[in-house]
């Protein structure tokens, strides 16, 4: 197995726009074969079985999307230029003179059309992402013979690693959590006494539906969703944010089992783990909002991963926050004392 960082740099590389997993659901359904039985379901979500639930015993699902941002075809006008719209929170202020690729039967490299500064009035707004135009230098044609309306597309990022132990690149939202789950699996002291299940879930940034249909699947008494939330920079309110390195943070809000939260920080307190909590006082607007509603109900635990620059082509994550996350959650599973 790749260390900590191999392992995100090649998650990255994988493409993997909402409702069009398949490379990205491949590359983690190999990973997670050395755990444990996988089936890749209808909706494209990679649900691995680490150990069957003896019956009257707890069940533990954890869950991170293994999704990203990108946008999809929906139209080549008369000169070959191609229309999109997006595919999940798409930051459209990205977008003016991006290099794309166009995932289609071949990939094929488009520019995102931009005005130059010389013939722009000065005032030009920033335009929806229903309104750019991407030119792939192809008359209209020549441009149907390669692009398939619906094609998805994404904007060209290198992963990179910085200084300081940080990783950047592309769908770091939500690899990260998917990579958090792995580690965790990887430090088990031995096999957990409880059932346990692990979801690589699809669209969770078009509506969770991934998510909420193999929970029903999986059918959990315990459930714990990975993603990831906002780091401080300058520019954004600090109260909304956690800090880069600090470690991971443990969610409390309406929907989540304060049992759980509280336990998450015992436990970091006892392991030496560093945590920060992230309170919501509402919906959280990740995949456990739906996990916890399913079937009759599902005991549930979030903890998300800072990250800098989200939905954007360069997100920022510490490393020690992937691995500290992985600790948390192997010594939560190693609490459950079953008989």
């Amino acid at each position: 197995m790749p260390d900590t960082k191999q392992l995100l740099l090649d998650f990255s590389k994988t493409t993997g726009v909402s409702g069009a997993e398949n490379d990205a659901s491949s590359f983690a359904a190999e990973v997670l074969s050395e755990f444990g039985k996988v089936q890749i379901n209808p909706l494209g979500s990679v649900i691995c079985t680490v150990k069957e639930p003896a019956p009257g015993t707890p069940h533990l699902l954890l869950d991170a999307h293994i999704d990203e941002i990108g946008m999809i075809v929906t139209f080549i006008d008369d000169s070959g230029f191609l229309r999109v719209s997006n595919c999940g929170g798409m930051d459209r202020r990205l977008l003016a003179a991006s290099v794309v690729t166009i995932h289609s039967q071949k990939p094929v490299t488009g520019v995102v059309c931009s005005i130059p500064p010389h013939l722009s009035s000065g005032d030009s707004k920033n335009p929806k992402v229903d309104e750019i135009y991407i030119d792939i230098g192809y008359s209209k044609n020549e441009a149907e013979k390669l692009i398939n309306l619906g094609d998805r597309v994404t904007i060209n990022s290198t992963g990179a690693e910085m200084p300081g132990g940080l990783i950047c690149g592309k769908a770091i939202d939500d690899r990260a959590g998917c990579v958090s789950i792995i580690k965790a699996l990887e430090y088990l002291e031995h096999k957990p006494k409880i059932g346990l299940s692990i979801v690589f879930s699809t669209m969770e940034e078009v509506g969770g539906m991934g998510a909420k249909t193999a929970a029903y699947t999986v059918n959990p008494s315990h459930a714990i969703a990975v993603d990831v939330s906002f780091a401080h920079t300058p520019d954004a309110p600090r109260e909304k944010c956690g800090i880069l390195g600090k470690g991971p943070m443990i969610g409390f809000s309406p929907i989540l089992s304060q049992a759980m939260s509280k336990k998450f920080i015992e436990l970091a307190k006892e392991k030496n783990i560093p945590y920060q909590s992230e309170v919501m006082g509402g919906r959280t607007g990740t995949n456990i909002d739906s996990i916890a509603t399913t079937r009759g109900g599902v005991m549930s635990g979030l903890i998300s991963i800072p990250q800098k620059y989200m939905h954007t082509p360069n997100e920022v994550v510490a490393i020690e926050d992937i691995e500290n996350t992985a600790k948390l959650m192997a010594a939560y599973i190693d609490s459950f004392d079953v008989q």
